[in-house]
C-alpha cells in the first residue's frame, strides 16, 4: 500500500472516529413528559384539556378579579418565565399563563397548526374553558405577536395589551440564537430530535440575556429540559415554517386596546427600533425601554418590568 493510500485510510479512520466522537457528546434523544412533569410541574401548575389537548397551566390568584391576566411565552420558552411576575401580581390579581402547543410540557398533537392565527384561536379556548371573558392579555416575543392577534380577532375579549419585546415586524434571520437558526435549516429536522450539540442551550439563552451573567445553570436547565421534551425540536421547525417573520405585520394598526409596549434596549433578537413602529401603529400606546435588559426582560428583571406594567394597569382606561 503507497504511504498516500495509507494516509487516506487514515485520515477516513480519524474522519469516523470524531464523527462517533461527535454523535456521543451531542446525544440527546427526547424526553418523554411523564419523566420531567414531577420536576418542573409542581403546584399550582395543573394540566387541563383543551380542544383534546393535554395542556400545562397555573392560574393563581382570587377568582374574584373581573379581568385576569393572561401572559404568553415566547419562541422556546414555557410559563416558567412569568415567575417573577406572577408573584407580584397574585394577591391581588388572577394570573394564568399556560405552555402553548408546541412548547414547555404542553408539547404539540401530530399536525397541529402552530400558526399565529392558530395560537390566537388556542389562547381563546383556553379562556372559554376557564370561563373568562374578558382579560388583560400580555406577552413576550412570539408571545406578544400571539397577544396583539388574539387582541385583532377577538377585542371583545381583550381589555389591555402588554407586549414585551413582541414579534410583529420582519428583522433578519442572522440575529437569531444559534438553536433558533438550526431549526430553520430543514436538513437537520430528521436528527434534531436525538442531537443537541454541547452549549447550545446555554448559548442561546445567554444570547437572549442582556447581562449574560445573570444566566444561571438552574435556567440553562429549564431551558433544556423544555426544549427535550418529546416532539419540542421537531416543533420548533414546523413553528418557523408555518409562522414567516412579520408575515402578520399589516394587521398591527388593526389593534385598537390601550396598550404598553416593554423593551430591553440590550435586545439582539428583535430591534429595539420596532418600538417606534410600534407606537406609530397602535394610536395612544405608550412604551418604556429598558437600557440593560434583553429580549426577555420580564425574566432577566420581574421587579422593574412589573413596576412599570402596575403603574399602566392603575390608570383609568
Amino acid at each position: 500500500m503507497s504511504n498516500f493510500a495509507k494516509t487516506l485510510r487514515w485520515a477516513a479512520v480519524a474522519a469516523l472516529a470524531l464523527t462517533a466522537v461527535g454523535v456521543a457528546v451531542s446525544w440527546a434523544p427526547d424526553v418523554p413528559v411523564a419523566q420531567l412533569e414531577a420536576r418542573w410541574a409542581p403546584p399550582p401548575s395543573q394540566f387541563i384539556t383543551v380542544n383534546g389537548q393535554r395542556v400545562h397551566l397555573r392560574d393563581e390568584g382570587p377568582r374574584t378579579d373581573a379581568e385576569p391576566i393572561v401572559l404568553i411565552h415566547g419562541t422556546s420558552s414555557s410559563l416558567h418565565t412569568w415567575d417573577g411576575w406572577a408573584d407580584g401580581l397574585k394577591a391581588e390579581r388572577r394570573v394564568i399563563r399556560f405552555d402553548i402547543p408546541g412548547f414547555g410540557l404542553t408539547g404539540r398533537e401530530p399536525g397541529q397548526d402552530l400558526s399565529v392565527p392558530a395560537y390566537a384561536e388556542f389562547v381563546k379556548a383556553v379562556l372559554d374553558q376557564l370561563g373568562v371573558q374578558r382579560a388583560v392579555v400580555g406577552g413576550n416575543s412570539l408571545g406578544g405577536e400571539i397577544a396583539w392577534v388574539f387582541g385583532v380577532r377577538h377585542p371583545e375579549r381583550v381589555s389591555r395589551l402588554v407586549l414585551v419585546d413582541a414579534g410583529a415586524y420582519p428583522f433578519p434571520l442572522d440575529t437569531m440564537p444559534i438553536g433558533f437558526r438550526m431549526a430553520t435549516v430543514p436538513a437537520l429536522k430528521p436528527t434534531v430530535r436525538w442531537l443537541m450539540p454541547p452549549g447550545t442551550i446555554e448559548n442561546s439563552v445567554r444570547d437572549v440575556y442582556g447581562d449574560p451573567s445573570k444566566v444561571t445553570p438552574e435556567l440553562v436547565e429549564r431551558y433544556r429540559a423544555m426544549a427535550l421534551r418529546a416532539g419540542n425540536r421537531e416543533a420548533l421547525f414546523e413553528r418557523f415554517e408555518q409562522s414567516p417573520i412579520g408575515a402578520l405585520a399589516d394587521e398591527v394598526k388593526q389593534v385598537t386596546q390601550p396598550t404598553l409596549i416593554l423593551w430591553g434596549l440590550k435586545d439582539k433578537l428583535i430591534p429595539p427600533a420596532h418600538v417606534d413602529r410600534f407606537l406609530a401603529d397602535i394610536p395612544g400606546s405608550q412604551a418604556v425601554r429598558f437600557d440593560g435588559l434583553g429580549h426577555v426582560p420580564q425574566e432577566e428583571d420581574p421587579q422593574a418590568t412589573l413596576a412599570a406594567v402596575k403603574a399602566f394597569l392603575a390608570r383609568p382606561l
